[in-house]
């Protein structure tokens, strides 16, 4: 089974103003090395099994820097889909989903979805998570990637888990936006509270059937926008 990473690029990184700007978004600066965030979580990537070229979902004053950043690293047969304006991560999640399966050969592909923005320096962890998600995506689950706090952070959401399902494999209770800082402290303590990453692996399939349940209104406005892309140069736009 195909795993078809999804990059989510579309954020304008204002809170790294001014390195960061609207005309050039942080994700596209080298932070620790001389590749960008953008092209590091690509490469990451590498060594993992039956991964493809991926979807990128970026907007349209950005779209050649990003052509030239997946030049450098070799990346040739991605999709790049050009948001019309920023409508935050489901949507985007929509339309990378209804990318995937209008491929007959991706009907059955798992989506690895990923911000452009995070720093990783663990690969070796991170390659683990990611096979454990993929047993339970293909198993039908929407699984998303926590992070064990190291502070009450204020600036991330955090999830609740419960149970064990199975090794290093936790029930989502619920999520919760950025608290404050006594909040914060108070998920410390309690101990069953990460860090929501924004990452995510799933079935294509499986989230438009979610999506077609609980966000309706999200998925028919995706679609239509989906129905109705035109193709620029190597974008879909």
């Amino acid at each position: 089974m195909k795993i078809i990473p999804v990059i989510l690029s579309g954020g304008s990184g204002t809170r790294l103003w001014p390195l960061s700007r609207k005309q050039y978004p942080k994700q596209y600066l080298p932070f620790l090395g001389n590749k960008t965030m953008f092209q590091e979580t690509i490469l990451r990537l590498k060594g993992i099994e039956n991964i493809v070229d991926p979807i990128i979902i970026c907007n349209s004053n950005d779209r050649f820097i990003v052509a030239e950043q997946l030049q450098q690293i070799g990346i040739i047969n991605s999709k790049v889909l050009l948001e019309p304006a920023g409508r935050n991560t489901a949507p985007a999640i929509a339309a990378a989903a209804l990318q995937a399966v209008s491929d007959i050969d991706n009907i059955d592909a798992t989506l690895l979805v990923l911000p452009a923005d995070h720093i990783i320096q663990n690969i070796k962890a991170f390659h683990k998570a990611i096979y454990i998600a993929e047993k339970q995506a293909k198993a039908g689950k929407i699984v998303t990637f926590g992070v064990t706090p190291s502070s009450p952070n204020t600036g991330y959401g955090y999830i609740n888990f419960s149970a064990e399902i199975n090794q290093d494999v936790y029930k989502v209770e619920h999520f919760v936006e950025k608290p404050d800082k006594k909040t914060a402290e108070s998920y410390l303590k309690k101990g069953n509270y990460l860090w929501n990453s924004g990452m995510f692996m799933f079935q294509a399939e499986i989230v438009i059937n979610e999506l077609s349940v609980h966000s309706i209104d999200i998925l028919q406005a995706v679609k239509k926008s989906f129905e109705n892309a035109t193709q620029d140069l190597d974008f879909i736009r």
